[in-house]
């Protein structure tokens, strides 16, 4: 009988620290914590001392894995933080995962982590007074919740607006998407722009540091990254960053040395 998915043993240790009220969930595995970003990108990134919740659920969905997801919740709701720890190093600190911030220590660095995913696609589209036309936004997504193709993220000017969207929910779609979005809000131009990677720069101490955007555009023009699209929460937690799927590996390297590198 198979109850969980790999990793589903965090799942019952989440599950048993919350039934007992326990003060820490210590999950022990075979890293010393949660990376900075993916060792398979960045060489020997360094350890995350502590993260939140919030941080860690932003940089899961962009790949981080050292948890299986559904394990976060189960001690998230009883306010009981988890430390990640390495049975073959149990004197390593490792990471801890916190409630919220408001506990947590100032952050050493400005962010807490970097992760990229790719397999996404833009839908271009423009069209003249778009701004003036009442209820646009909201007949384009109806048309993607029509066909069952997620939507990311919408980036949007006073005439334009992209569609970000999931590549495999996607394909075998996009012909009819295209029709029937002609059809729907009959824009100037429209078209679909493959090979799109989202990259996630994480960190809460991004909420009290001037700048940071500027420092993250800056490291990937000197790394001759082109931004495809912008996006960045109200919660100031996080900035979104699109790029082509080529130059994801080089803008995560590009930013992890202007933020961690230039630190250590």
């Amino acid at each position: 009988m198979r109850t969980f998915s790999r990793g589903g043993s965090d799942v019952t240790g989440s599950l048993v620290a919350r039934a007992v009220h326990a003060a820490v969930y210590e999950n022990w595995t075979d890293v010393s914590g949660i990376l900075v970003a993916d060792p398979r990108v960045v060489e020997d990134p360094v350890v995350i001392p502590v993260i939140t919740y919030k941080e860690l659920r932003e940089l899961s969905y962009m790949g981080f894995s050292v948890l299986h997801e559904d394990a976060i919740f189960p001690v998230r709701t009883a306010g009981i933080p988890i430390n990640i720890r390495n049975t073959n190093a149990p004197e390593d600190a490792g990471t801890m995962i916190i409630p919220d911030s408001e506990t947590a220590d100032e952050p050493a660095r400005t962010i807490t982590g970097i992760a990229g995913k790719k397999g996404f696609c833009a839908i271009n589209m423009e069209k003249g007074m778009m701004n003036s036309e009442v209820g646009f936004i909201r007949d384009v997504l109806n048309v993607f919740a029509d066909m069952g193709i997620n939507v990311e993220h919408i980036p949007s000017g006073i005439d334009t607006l992209s569609v970000i969207a999931d590549s495999e929910s996607l394909r075998g779609k996009e012909e009819q998407l295209l029709s029937v979005l002609r059809k729907t809000v009959a824009p100037d131009h429209l078209e679909i722009e493959p090979d799109i990677a989202m990259l996630a720069v994480v960190g809460r101490g991004m909420r009290k540091t001037r700048g940071t955007a500027a420092r993250i555009f800056a490291a990937l023009a000197h790394g001759r990254i082109n931004v495809k699209m912008i996006d960045q929460g109200s919660s100031e937690l996080n900035v979104i960053v699109g790029v082509n799927e080529h130059d994801l590996h080089q803008a995560i390297r590009c930013i992890y040395d202007v933020f961690v590198l230039s630190t250590l």
